[in-house]
């Protein structure tokens, strides 16, 4: 076997655990959902670990904006857009390695080709909006990225710009509306 092929095959190997580690590490945290929920009451810290927890889930949710909101009428609002955001940005690390890991998979598909092109044309600008609205489907950016060898610290500076601006939205909305109740 010449050095090429076996370094491949330890790629493949190294990209199939990656993946499993992930897609374990979500189906443990939908699990264990209700749990995560009770790190709210530590503070800021609390809201920064139940960001990150919240956000490593791949394809699955959890609703971290809700607790974003509700945050934002207990603590300062910007404070907890600085912790909610940061931790959000460090959880969607786990949709970049599920691209690193299936990376093989991902590229024929219709949706892949159409975001990646996308991420090509328009660089940062798709990761920031995708991060900044609610939505489900940010893990297809991180896919994307993980996949197409975006550097890591550029998607992780991306991604915070993004999910900060989105929970600063959310936290300020918190503290309007639950702060009159």
């Amino acid at each position: 076997m010449s050095e090429k092929a076996a370094f491949s095959k330890g790629q493949k190997i190294w990209r199939i655990v990656l993946l499993v580690g992930v897609l374990a590490l979500s189906v443990v945290l939908l699990v264990n959902r209700d749990k995560i929920q009770h790190l709210e009451a530590y503070g800021y810290p609390g809201i920064f670990l139940l960001s990150i927890l919240s956000n490593a889930t791949v394809l699955i949710p959890l609703p971290g904006v809700v607790f974003t909101s509700a945050m934002g009428a207990i603590f300062a609002p910007f404070w907890v857009a600085i912790a909610a955001g940061t931790g959000a940005a460090l959880g969607e690390l786990s949709g970049y390695m599920a691209g690193v890991g299936g990376q093989v998979w991902l590229t024929n598909l219709d949706w892949y080709k159409r975001l990646e092109g996308w991420i090509q044309k328009y660089n940062h600008w798709p990761i920031i909006f995708l991060a900044f609205i609610p939505n489900p489907l940010f893990d297809m950016a991180g896919f994307i990225a993980g996949a197409g060898k975006m550097p890591l610290w550029k998607f992780l500076i991306f991604t915070w710009v993004g999910k900060i601006g989105k929970m600063l939205l959310f936290a300020y909305l918190g503290a309007g509306i639950f702060r009159n109740f």
